[in-house]
């Protein structure tokens, strides 16, 4: 029997006197969540004999940041585990509990939420509006219009510049409330805030496309984002995660295609998009991705659209994250990584025992941070019949996607500190990441850990280790950092440590091994 609760189908329900589709392209476990969020759409699925999502109807389940989630008679998305100590961030066990959730889990979305603020207001529905959070971190407009014509006579590629647009080149009809807008403009950046575009909003005479001043009219839903280092798999993947959350950000209860990926992606730069991880885009849009040289000469109105989270915002999630201490298990990340291996087709491998214990090795090939023995270490390892050593080298020609699907059927990944850890998002449940040293950076990888709820190991014994400093180029951290030196390690403490990460898996139960839901 086909199992309906994993695939994406079209559903085809009756609002309002329309027929709408609605692709489900959700894990099974998403579903119940999304039913008890859209209940004109759960009554449509429950009187129509041929839905096939019954059985995920009259949950009574939440996300987890909407008003009515009590969690006394509400089963939340999100179970955040605070056994370790708060050192002092607050008073009580529940103060903990509360202040992670509101900090790294759902709750962080409840912040956005509830910060909105119309800045634009429209005098009916055809009208232009612009509403957004709190120091313009999120905003959403509707029949806008915004002026690129001067970008055709500039000589240089547009990045972070923050000069792209200025007064009366982006606007609608609608009442501008200059207090409000002057209010939220703090701390101009170009990743923390959309202040340097929104700044320049402008009150128009005219509904924009009634003048008939678009030279190019964009109907489909847009996400217009501002993006990090695509090079790097840590910090663009602060750009997905959050382009993640912004959908919650963005739900309405009349808007049930909230995770649909007929979507336009737009990103504020001339630099065409090309990234070693661009497949991920393939979980939010079906449409190929435009940037500013798609519209450059032109004035371009937009139906609808979103100004999502940014990846380096103060106090921001991923990046700049004030995570108290004690806490983990985020089921926004937990949400996010099944999210995204769902929609790339990456499938969930189930662990019937332990009688053998996959480890992925993460081998480096740049200047700097190299375990100079590693060899030595995993030949050392495959000595233990229980444990699969791939040692993998992952380059800009790795694919992606196959990337995933390894890490997916990892129960260790080892690896220096790096980039290439942030693959930690998307391990089982049950998987263990042992960052071999963490070269000074103590909290980046094990906050992720943290995050995505997993058991978290580094390097202690500082006497077990040998360094080799490079000072011929320190230009970031500064002579010998130790972020540029390779080093060895003591092979048998290295293993020690392995096994303490065995032994963690051996706490899960068959049942928790095979059990791919909260």
């Amino acid at each position: 029997m086909m199992n309906y609760a994993n695939i994406g189908l079209l559903f085809i329900i009756i609002l309002c006197g329309q027929s709408v589709g609605i692709n489900l392209d959700l894990p099974g476990e998403f579903l119940p969540y999304y039913f008890n969020a859209f209940p004109d759409v759960a009554k449509e699925c429950s009187e129509d004999p041929q839905c096939p999502y019954k059985m995920h109807l009259e949950k009574n389940v939440c996300w987890g940041y909407q008003d009515n989630c009590d969690s006394k008679k509400m089963h939340k998305y999100s179970h955040p585990i605070c056994d370790g100590h708060h050192k002092g961030w607050v008073k009580t066990k529940e103060e903990q509990i509360e202040t992670f959730f509101q900090q790294a889990d759902f709750g962080y979305i409840r912040k956005f939420r509830n910060s909105m603020q119309t800045i634009c207001e429209p005098d009916s529905f055809e009208d232009s509006s612009l509403e957004c959070s709190e120091y313009l971190t999120f905003c959403k407009a509707r029949n806008i219009m915004v002026d690129f014509r001067r970008l055709i006579n500039r000589t240089q590629p547009v990045m972070y510049d923050m000069d792209v647009l200025t007064t009366g080149e982006i606007g609608g009809k609608c009442k501008l409330d200059k207090s409000i807008l002057n209010s939220q403009i703090e701390n101009l950046s170009a990743l923390q805030n959309w202040g340097p575009e929104l700044r320049h909003f402008t009150e128009l005479e005219a509904r924009p496309f009634d003048a008939k001043i678009c030279d190019h009219i964009v109907k489909t839903p847009t996400f217009i984002m501002k993006i990090d280092a695509t090079v790097n798999m840590y910090h663009h993947f602060c750009d997905f995660f959050n382009l993640y959350a912004s959908l919650f950000v963005n739900q309405t209860e009349n808007n049930p295609e909230m995770f649909t990926k007929n979507v336009q992606i737009l990103i504020w730069r001339t630099y065409k998009y090309s990234s070693s991880f661009e497949a991920t885009f393939r979980a939010f849009t079906s449409r190929p991705i435009f940037d500013l040289n798609d519209f450059k000469g032109k004035r371009v109105c937009f139906e609808n659209a979103v100004f999502p989270l940014l990846p380096r915002m103060i106090f921001g999630l991923f990046y700049n994250t004030p995570l108290i201490w004690g806490c983990h298990n985020s089921g926004l990340f937990h949400s996010f990584s099944k999210f995204i291996l769902h929609r790339l087709r990456i499938n969930f491998k189930p662990k019937l025992d332990l009688k053998k214990i996959k480890v992925t090795y993460i081998s480096r090939l740049t200047r700097h941070r190299r375990v100079l023995n590693e060899d030595e270490i995993l030949d050392e390892l495959r000595k233990n019949d229980s444990l699969v050593i791939n040692k993998v080298e992952f380059t800009w020609k790795t694919n992606f996607v196959e990337q995933l699907s390894l890490i997916q059927d990892t129960d260790i990944l080892i690896g220096m500190h790096g980039a290439g850890l942030t693959h930690m998002m998307f391990l089982p449940d049950w998987a263990a990441i042992f960052e071999v040293y963490n070269c000074g950076d103590e909290h980046c990888y094990a906050d992720l850990a943290r995050l995505r709820g997993l058991k978290y190991i580094t390097w202690k014994n500082l006497d077990l280790l040998q360094e080799e400093t490079d000072t011929t180029s320190d230009v970031e951290y500064g002579p010998g950092h130790e972020k540029h030196r390779n080093y060895f390690f003591d092979t048998q403490e290295f293993i020690r440590l392995v096994h303490d990460a065995v032994d963690h898996l051996k706490h899960y139960s068959r049942r928790e091994f095979n059990h791919d839901e909260l």
